[in-house]
């Protein structure tokens, strides 16, 4: 029994004279319920304030991004073919869009390959002549038909342009056929015309714009021009003084500007390049012919075939070769591009064949590395190759 029923029970014995014994309610610990009513409403608080709490995100715990470096890209291919003063050049400065351009599919495989090759004089009736800048009849034939048993096939000048621009695609093995000067219909009827019809091969004219309308040929290359087969370009208008960083700017202008006006006017287009007259151009030439709209010159050097972003050009004066102007301090490689002479030609196909095939190969032996620059320099801004 509790103390309080042993004192209840003590009470009543006591009072057993009394007609009842009446319960007396134990006494109440106020401490006891004071703490029990705390308890109970710091617990209904405690309860509301963690209902009414929004749950938390957990903080991710940072972690270390791994910074990764672009492998170094290989150096330019180079051939043994070339005079070791006549070294590749290259002219696109962005390495991400080159090799954009090199690898996207649709365009030109690597080892694509040109040879720009002049004419000036095609002698009829002369199997063979001694003039270097002249061929005759029986050896442009041999030409011809070498460059075609070698699987070559023949590009017009804008081609050329997007192909050295963009890599855009053209014929693994082309050729730029450019007959210099003015010419009579007869001169292309007789000697491009049944390769064309043979073999759609096109001819670039460098026109000489010295006549103006009068000219007494103009009619006539104006009707081949609207054929779609001769392609006139520039070929300055006095024509016969070089232009050279010597030269006034109004001589400059007038050689440029002029020659585009003049094609404008009567050949209903703009060109895109310019055959130096003479063979002659600096940096200022250069830089004005750019300002002008021109894409593409023409020297008379014969330092090899072009590649997409890859031409031969020389540094410094040859001893050897003192007639040729070395290109490099232009810093335009696509102004001053190499031309073969006639003469040079059909010993230099075979050699030109290998140069491509090598350019092939070394790219695809570099072709790892440089994807692997690309996904890393380039992609983020560029995105993956098409």
């Amino acid at each position: 029994m509790t103390p309080a029923g042993r004192t209840w029970l003590v009470v009543c014995v006591l009072a057993l004279g009394v007609s009842s014994c009446t319960a007396v309610a134990p006494p109440v610990d106020t401490n006891a319920q004071l703490t029990q009513a705390v308890a109970t409403a710091m617990a209904s608080i405690l309860g509301t304030q963690a209902a009414s709490l929004p749950s938390l995100t957990p903080i991710p715990v940072a972690t270390a991004t791994l910074v990764q470096t672009p492998p170094a890209l290989p150096a330019p291919y180079v051939s043994g073919y070339l005079n070791p003063l006549d070294t590749p050049h290259t002219y696109i400065p962005d390495a991400c869009q080159y090799l954009r351009d090199r690898w996207t599919a649709g365009n030109s495989a690597p080892g694509t390959i040109v040879m720009v090759v002049m004419f000036h004089g095609i002698e009829k009736g002369e199997a063979n002549v001694t003039d270097p800048k002249n061929v005759g009849s029986g050896d442009f034939k041999q030409i011809m038909n070498g460059l075609h048993d070698m699987r070559f096939q023949a590009i017009n000048t804008k081609q050329l342009a997007d192909f050295l621009d963009h890599n855009a695609a053209i014929p693994m093995r082309s050729v730029l056929l450019v007959q210099d000067d003015r010419h009579a219909a007869p001169n292309f009827n007789d000697w491009f015309r049944p390769y064309w019809e043979k073999w759609q091969w096109p001819v670039v004219n460098g026109w000489i714009s010295a006549l103006g309308g009068t000219d007494p040929v103009l009619a006539e290359n104006v009707a081949l021009e609207q054929e779609g087969w001769v392609d006139h370009q520039a070929h300055g208008v006095i024509h016969n003084i070089p232009m050279s960083d010597a030269s006034t700017d109004e001589f400059l202008t007038g050689e440029l500007q002029g020659s585009i006006t003049n094609m404008q006017e009567y050949f209903k287009k703009t060109p895109i390049a310019i055959v130096w007259p003479g063979g002659g151009f600096g940096v200022r030439p250069v830089q004005f012919a750019r300002k002008f709209g021109f894409r593409l010159g023409f020297t008379i050097n014969p330092r090899g075939p072009v590649m997409y972003n890859w031409v031969p050009l020389a540094e410094q004066q040859d001893s050897r070769r003192p007639l040729y102007i070395p290109e490099g301090p232009v810093n335009d490689p696509r102004m001053v591009l190499p031309r073969y002479w006639p003469g040079q030609v059909l010993a230099n196909l075979d050699p030109v064949r290998v140069m491509s095939e090598e350019a092939a190969s070394a790219a695809q032996q570099n072709k790892a590395t440089e994807m692997a620059y690309y996904d890393i320099a380039c992609a983020p801004s560029l995105g993956p190759i098409p």
